[in-house]
């Protein structure tokens, strides 16, 4: 734990710093959208949106490298990746004009396929290693990935705050929300666009495997302590940022992986938070 501190204090050290403010920044994010998200029930839907992307990495890392397209870089792929599955399942949703599940794994199953097959014919790719896309590694996180990930992030919680009562309303009740005039269809779509951008900003950290767990567990975990949704949203963006600097924290000296050991800490807690209720009526009964 002292290297971790040391490392932190030492002014020639940027890549912790980087990964540390990233993470903590990220955090807001996957508290307020994965609050949503469990609110909801539409984990699977994340799910599908995070495994999607890596087409959007694999064609942008193709046009740069392949292609000579300079200005491609894979968040952008990712983002745009994310964006367009999450706006096709959820008109798909909305429209019923095709089995949900279906499309979800269709665009699951396709969005990793494409990028597969796009990151096969890009060899020699300079710089990182692809494999941190898939499984995470967010020391890898440069100062322009963080300026990046900052605008990310202000982009979610700026929306995700300011049609909070809205989004609220598309979350518990539908038909009540449609009465009251609210557009339904829109924000819901709106939704998965901010899940969409979470997911992104997930990569780096945790990688695309393991995504969704970062989303779900903190705001699940935060939803045993309250029913309403702006506290789970404090509690759960308060969970991931413990969990993303003890992470760091921990791994750094022990030299394990970042992104497995958050989602074990994260996935601890959560059983935890199950348990506990259990534990204390068990002892008052006895």
């Amino acid at each position: 734990m002292n290297e971790f501190f040391q490392a932190l204090a030492d002014p020639n050290v940027d890549f912790i710093r980087n990964a540390l403010i990233a993470g903590l920044i990220s955090s807001i994010s996957f508290g307020i959208v994965g609050s949503y998200v469990v609110a909801r029930r539409i984990s699977y839907i994340a799910a599908a949106i995070a495994h999607s992307i890596l087409g959007g990495i694999g064609a942008a890392l193709f046009l740069r490298y392949r292609v000579g397209w300079e200005w491609c870089s894979p968040l952008g792929g990712a983002v745009v990746a994310a964006l367009v599955s999450a706006v096709v399942i959820g008109l798909v949703s909305l429209r019923k004009e095709e089995r949900e599940d279906t499309v979800i794994g269709a665009i699951w199953a396709t969005g990793m396929a494409v990028g597969l097959i796009c990151i096969h014919f890009t060899p020699n790719i300079p710089g990182k290693n692809l494999e941190s896309y898939i499984f995470g590694n967010i020391l890898y996180t440069s100062r322009s990935d963080l300026y990046l990930t900052a605008v990310l992030a202000t982009i979610v919680v700026v929306v995700s705050l300011l049609f909070y009562n809205k989004l609220l309303a598309v979350c518990f009740d539908e038909e009540f929300a449609r009465l009251r005039g609210v557009n339904v269809p829109f924000y819901f779509l709106l939704l998965l666009c901010l899940i969409g951008l979470s997911v992104v900003l997930l990569v780096r950290l945790t990688g695309i495997i393991l995504a969704i767990a970062l989303i779900v567990l903190p705001a699940a975990t935060a939803s045993h302590f309250s029913k309403r949704l702006s506290v789970v949203m404090v509690i759960a963006v308060g969970l991931s940022m413990i969990f993303t600097a003890g992470g760091l924290a921990f791994s750094f000296p022990t030299q394990t992986p970042t992104g497995p050991v958050i989602v074990i800490t994260a996935a601890a807690t959560y059983v935890l938070s199950l348990l506990a209720p259990k534990l204390r009526n068990g002892t008052k009964a006895k």
